[in-house]
């Protein structure tokens, strides 16, 4: 059964039907939004930006530390709609989307950043001629976060307490085939009695999306494809609207022939499958050094065909569906390319026919390189190459041949050599012995260059993404004009010239400060 809907009939529809991808159950619909709905929604998040960014950090922050409560107190329920209509198990609804929004909750409520304090900038010398300068942040206004369908509460969630916590307003687009999870959203700040129009929803399909784009939002943040955000990108720059993008990656694991096998094996099975591997920063390349290839890809392969696959509701399973027929469908064109040229499967490979929904095995496969689909581009499913190098150059070289750069990670028992190796990788977070998990790390920042985006979020930088810097300078008197205004001569030639040399080279001009200053207060400049 196909849930994917024809493009052509978007402009007929008024709802979104959202169902469960395990067993295909419907689970309910939202309205689709159009253009003036969008328009609309964002006049009113801007109304209510200046109140909200009126009241203090403190005050702010009370209202993000009810959220916190009311998720633990209802943390069963929002796991429960978030495996249902996401499909992942209610272990992962719980670790992956749940804690870190929790975490970053708890950081934000508690600690002031002091990034948004007056912070002193050191003029140097231009501070003797009394001067002094100050940078102070202020919220942009009304932020677009356009969230994807694999992480549909914990992306969105960082990037809406981030933008609240500094004084913005939201207008949150989730994708339509995690529209509810987006409600559930919705729900937490209704249950919290956030002022109207601080948080607000507009549900629909990729052309809602354009609406708010092209709406006068103060900045976008999205997160989802590389062709999309190349769309979002062109149609923000009609109104120069900054953006935020995070697109994805085809992130490498190195393993040093050092390694404990048993225990980094576990690690490159989870970093492979987690979330069935529809994880932007999962392990989709695995290179291991020749030397333990044999028997690092056995344990790799055994422990991957003990993962029980099923409904994430059944706390035993650890891989749930995949979102879609469609994402299904790109993951066994990779396959397919990869087949036929030659590649080996060692497990899974093909649909599990077994189970109604869109569950795909998990795949482990070797006999591949960079020309291979599935080492190149990312396929976004439960699939792992396993690729062998013979030295650390080698593997370098590899890791970087690639157009993506969010995520990488070294796996070594020398902390010295497999830091060497991490500094020469070319990613926006490389991790030493573990992967994926430093997004739950609210102070860390997260995105990376090349086509996997542009900008962060989390930590320092990416709260500065919600801010505006602006600039004071002070000269404290006004009881002279400046040398460098107007009133150009010889005379003010030479002055420059001095004044450059007492700067710049004091030792060999300290003698002239004394005539210089006679002249200026004759010129009446300074």
């Amino acid at each position: 059964m196909s849930l994917i809907i024809d493009r052509k009939e978007y402009k007929n529809l008024t709802e979104i039907e959202s169902f469960n991808p395990a067993d295909l159950s419907k689970l309910g619909s939202v309205s689709v939004f159009d253009e003036k709905m969008v328009n609309d929604t964002v006049q009113k998040a801007k109304h209510t930006f200046y109140s909200w960014s009126n009241i203090t950090w403190e005050e702010r922050a009370k209202y993000i530390l009810k959220a916190k409560d009311y998720i633990l107190k209802n943390i069963d329920h929002i796991a429960e709609v978030i495996t249902k209509e996401n499909g992942k198990p209610l272990v992962e609804s719980v670790t992956a989307e749940i804690l870190p929004v929790l975490d970053l909750m708890l950081h934000y409520g508690k600690n002031k950043a002091e990034i948004i304090t007056k912070e002193e900038i050191n003029l140097g010398k231009w501070s003797l001629l009394n001067k002094s300068s100050y940078i102070e942040y202020k919220p942009l206004g009304v932020i677009g976060v356009i969230s994807p369908w694999n992480y549909p509460f914990s992306i969105p969630m960082g990037q809406i307490i981030t933008a609240l916590i500094t004084g913005n307003t939201v207008v949150l687009k989730p994708s339509e085939q995690t529209s509810l999870i987006g409600v559930e959203i919705e729900n937490i700040f209704k249950g919290i009695d956030l002022p109207e129009g601080v948080f607000n929803l507009v549900t629909g399909f990729g052309e809602t999306g354009g609406f708010l784009v092209k709406s006068s939002v103060n900045k976008i943040f999205f997160t989802g494809s590389v062709a999309t955000g190349k769309r979002i990108m062109a149609s923000a720059s009609e109104n120069l609207t900054p953006v935020v993008l995070e697109l994805g990656g085809k992130d490498p694991m190195i393993v040093c022939e050092d390694v404990n096998i048993d225990i980094v094996s576990s690690g490159a099975v989870w970093g492979a499958f987690t979330n069935s591997g529809q994880v932007c920063a999962s392990v989709e390349r695995l290179y291991v050094h020749e030397n333990i290839a044999d028997e690092f890809t056995y344990e790799v392969v055994k422990k991957t065909k003990k993962l029980k696959q099923g409904n994430g509701l059944d706390k035993n399973n650890d891989l749930g569906p995949m979102i879609s027929i469609e994402q299904m469908g790109i993951v066994q064109s990779h396959l397919d390319d990869a087949i036929s040229r030659g590649a080996k499967i060692l497990s899974g490979g093909e649909r599990n026919t077994a189970l109604e929904g869109f569950f795909f095995k998990p795949t482990i496969l070797t006999n591949v390189d960079h020309s291979f689909k599935v080492v190149s581009e990312e396929t976004f499913g439960p699939v792992l190459p396993i690729m062998t190098y013979k030295n650390v150059e080698d593997v370098i070289k590899l890791a970087n041949d690639s157009k993506y750069a969010l995520t990488a990670s070294v796996w070594s028992n020398n902390i010295n050599k497999a830091e060497k190796i991490a500094k020469k990788i070319e990613a926006g977070t490389v991790s030493i012995n573990d992967c994926i998990s430093t997004f739950a790390l609210c102070q860390t920042p997260w995105g990376g260059p090349k086509e996997s985006g542009i900008g962060r979020t989390h930590g320092k930088i990416g709260v500065l993404e919600f801010l505006e810097a602006k600039h004071i300078h002070t000269d404290k008197g006004t009881y002279m004009k400046k040398f460098w205004w107007f009133g150009y001569d010889s005379n003010r030639f030479d002055m420059m010239k001095k004044s450059l040399n007492i700067l710049y080279n004091p030792i060999n001009s300290i003698s002239s400060v004394p005539d210089l200053i006679k002249e200026f207060m004759k010129n009446k400049v300074l």
